[in-house]
């Protein structure tokens, strides 16, 4: 996805080859560093809000705190305004497929992880 970015950076014919929630995904990572998006999620463009999910209401607020030197990097890397909002939703805790598996003695047991 950085390679993506850095190919947005340099070029203005973007917007021929890549859908804009495309580009938006792909170009958060440079936008906003490798720390914070790491503790990121699902990027969705709604009209011209930017909805990213994070892991916990700390990242939230954290990162509403730097929305506005969010919106201009993604402007910078961007070229365009066509992001207009940032939106961040704590990410829903989803459970993972029940797994059966065997303890020492052979027994199986069935087990439930929740996460992503």
């Amino acid at each position: 996805m950085e390679r993506v970015a850095r190919l947005v950076k340099n070029a203005k014919f973007t917007g021929k080859f890549f859908a804009d929630e495309d580009l938006a995904r792909a170009i958060w990572p440079a936008a906003v560093g490798k720390a914070i998006s790491s503790h990121t999620s699902r990027i969705t463009l709604v009209r011209s809000k930017l909805v990213v999910e994070v892991e916990d209401t700390i990242w939230q607020q954290q990162l509403y705190r730097l929305s506005a030197q969010i919106m201009e990097r993604l402007r910078k890397i961007t070229g365009t305004d066509r992001i207009q909002e940032l939106e961040f939703r704590i990410t829903v805790p989803r459970i993972q497929a029940h797994r059966e598996e065997r303890d020492a003695s052979g027994t199986a047991r069935g087990t439930a992880k929740f996460g992503s």
